[in-house]
């Protein structure tokens, strides 16, 4: 493993006062490192921008030195009894276990092994019955297909392993036998989809396994059906010790019984009795904790960054500390999309090119990056090493592209951010017109739903939240109903629905079904959530499109480049998201595209839920060929959804409107208007029209506090 110096990451990502924030860090050589808090107002590191800004804030934290350790980690997922299973060596054991391998190994891979007793696949993915040094070989396995195989040893020494192809096959079955002297110990706990010595596992198997058992002289002593809880980490045995699940493997996936007729494992788990394991799954690193902060009560809500720096590396680890639940101290919340952070955690880009380290080190910018760096587990916007999508994330690992200064496009003309520091626009434009907010992540979101957010006048996402549960979606649709002015600055926003385990409120999970823009694309029959048993996918094929709560949903995707808005609005009752702006043109400048709209682009739809009370400020259509629809949005190779040329389809929508019980929504439909905001220290007609929108929003809430308090009379 490319072991990198030193690196770290925190138990969870927010916090409120009184909380507690454990940081784990691994020194690779085990030096000593020191440990200083800043709290971030700007992460790009383009000398065309602000750059990067921080502030220090040694008085929450003071500057402390740790004592550093070394701290491994082992990808790939497997099972292990939690008790262990004993038989005498003398005796006729009886292993089978149904197998659907997705990959051969370089060398050999454990599908189950107890004491010195084992079946594995071979690099020619033939099946391996191994007891001891001695060992028999079945015929290669055809990938991706269903196979039953039964290995037993006799009182007389025989070794037997029969390989039987189940479903629809051309195999036929084979056997293979061997008259040979058996000496082993068959004792210990078991291990499934890896080996174990000294405790360790290794040999990792990639593949899906279903309905281990054992048998001793004929008894049962261990039987383990995969299809119960499904939605845990543990499998309850039918027979002998329960199972422990480690590192999360799939689970809801389609088994060997699965014919297309139930898409939902909930109502036919006798389909889904299988295990997905992979060599590479890794999410949380489960390190000790080195060193802990208590967020005290005076500190002010924000962005903040723990940089630790030895003799051999340094590294920026980001963490959010927000206000106390129910108690605001502004009346401005920003959203910050953690669950998208980790989703989009350690993506590695195949556009990568290792030519962009020379741009990174002339900007200083954060040095690592993941499409280098597999090791440290990737992103679901990957693929595993068999092939199948990465489908679960967690923020308990060091993610590179969580970090200030990470460059996501090397190649392009402007910063090339994206998630945490282009989001960082949109903090340093608040620093700069002297904004006071507060941040609110969608854990606590979800957590707490609307009374998070409960009492802001105002509440702004940034450039990109994609990803959300019914909870987060549900808060910000009754803040907006309740009155609450609602301002989506981004693209591509609540579009994907995700599912948190039960168990660990740090793992997530994708299921990209059907549709939209996917990496890969979930396997037929396996649509629906594996934690909570929900229909996977978009949220407009779950009845809730981005239209119905912002006005606009996901429609064009491009190149990252932009284009500006133009004008549309001259309704004399929408002048004031106007005043100071004479431009017809807006945004035709910028650090992310270079121009307000771009990359990823959203625009009304009444049909999937646009109100229409609407009111259209501005329009983005764009010219640029490397665009696309969205393939929710295209029917044929002619024709798409909104019943009009393709081109005219690909835009983005600045939009406004009013809901019933005063609440009121903006939005820009562009991933990339926030990084318009900085440019030209600031001074610019993309800045000024924010600050016409938002400041317009804080005056009306405090207005009607003022008239609550008053009885009405300031209406």
């Amino acid at each position: 493993m490319n072991e990198l110096p030193l690196l770290g990451y925190t138990d969870r990502l927010s916090a409120r006062p009184g909380e507690t924030i454990g940081f784990k860090v691994s020194s690779a050589g085990g030096a000593d490192y020191t440990a200083r808090l800043f709290r971030s107002i700007s992460a790009d590191p383009n000398p065309q921008g602000p750059g990067i800004i921080e502030k220090d804030a040694s008085g929450y934290f003071p500057p402390a030195k740790i004592t550093g350790r070394r701290q491994p980690f082992t990808p790939g997922s497997y099972a292990v009894s939690g008790g262990v299973l004993s038989c005498p060596p003398e005796c006729e054991l009886d292993m089978s276990i149904i197998v659907f391998p997705t990959m051969a190994p370089e060398d050999q891979s454990t599908i189950m092994q107890l004491g010195d007793a084992g079946i594995a696949i071979d690099s020619a993915a033939r099946p391996v019955f191994q007891v001891g040094d001695k060992a028999v070989t079945g015929s290669p396995l055809t990938l991706r297909r269903w196979y039953r195989l039964t290995a037993t040893t006799g009182r007389s020494g025989e070794m037997t392993l029969r390989q039987e192809p189940l479903g629809r096959s051309y195999e036929t079955p084979g056997q293979v036998s061997r008259a040979i002297a058996v000496a082993g110990a068959f004792s210990g706990p078991l291990s499934i989809a890896a080996g174990l010595k000294n405790g360790s596992p290794s040999r990792f198997f990639n593949g899906k396994l279903e309905a281990p058992r054992i048998r001793a002289d004929g008894k049962t002593i261990g039987d383990w059906d995969f299809s119960a809880g499904i939605s845990t980490t543990r499998v309850r045995a039918l027979s002998g010790p329960d199972l422990n699940l480690i590192n999360f493997p799939t689970r809801a996936v389609t088994g060997s019984l699965w014919d297309g007729s139930e898409m939902n494992w909930c109502h036919q788990p006798d389909h889904y009795a299988a295990i997905h394991f992979h060599e590479d799954d890794i999410y949380d690193f489960g390190w000790e904790t080195d060193f802990t902060f208590t967020i005290p009560d005076d500190m002010p809500s924000g962005i903040y960054v723990m940089r630790i720096r030895s003799a051999q590396g340094a590294d920026a680890i980001p963490f959010f500390v927000c206000a106390p639940l129910g108690r605001p101290t502004a009346k401005l919340c920003v959203l910050m999309s953690t669950f998208t952070y980790a989703i989009y955690g350690n993506h590695a880009r195949p556009d990568y090119d290792p030519s962009w380290k020379k741009r990174m080190a002339d900007r200083n910018a954060y040095p690592y990056n993941p499409a280098e760096h597999p090791e440290y587990g990737l992103s679901t916007y990957n693929t595993h090493t068999d092939g199948s999508g990465i489908c679960h994330a967690s923020h308990r690992r060091p993610l590179f592209n969580l970090r200030p200064g990470f460059v996501t496009f090397g190649d392009t003309a402007c910063s090339g951010l994206r998630h945490l520091p282009a989001d960082s626009h949109l903090i340093s434009w608040l620093h700069n017109k002297g904004v006071d907010y507060d941040i609110v992540t969608d854990q606590e979101l979800h957590r707490d739903g609307v009374a998070a957010i409960a009492g802001y006048a105002a509440v702004t996402t940034a450039t990109h939240p994609e990803y959300h549960t019914s909870e987060t979606l549900d808060a910000l649709r009754d803040y907006r109903d309740a009155g609450g002015a609602l301002h989506y600055l981004g693209g591509n926003g609540f579009y994907w629905r995700i599912a948190i385990h039960s168990e660990n409120d740090s793992m997530l999970e994708i299921r990209r079904a059907e549709d939209g823009i996917r990496a890969w694309a979930t396997e037929p029959g396996e649509y629906y959530n594996g934690f909570d048993g929900a229909y996977g996918g978009l949220w407009r094929r779950n009845a809730r499109p981005p239209q119905e709560l912002v006005g606009i949903g996901f429609a064009s995707q491009g190149t990252f480049t932009g284009a500006p808005y133009q004008r549309v609005c001259t309704d004399p009752a929408f002048a004031w998201v106007f005043e100071g702006i004479e431009d017809e043109i807006i945004g035709d400048f910028g650090l992310s595209g270079q121009g307000a709209a771009g990359f990823e682009l959203d625009h009304c739809d009444p049909k999937l839920g646009t109100p229409g009370n609407v009111t259209l400020l501005a329009r983005s259509v764009t010219c640029d060929s490397t665009f696309m629809l969205v393939p929710e949005e295209q029917l044929t190779h002619l024709t798409n959804l909104s019943g009009r040329p393709v081109e005219e389809a690909m835009r983005a929508d600045m939009i406004y409107f009013e809901v019933p019980g005063g609440g009121s929504v903006f939005s820009t439909g562009s991933i990339t208007f926030c990084g318009s905001l900085p440019w030209n220290d600031y001074d610019n007609n993309v800045s000024r029209l924010l600050e016409n929108v938002l400041r317009r929003s804080l005056k009306r809430a405090e207005q009607a506090e003022r008239a609550g308090k008053s009885g009405g009379a300031d209406l």
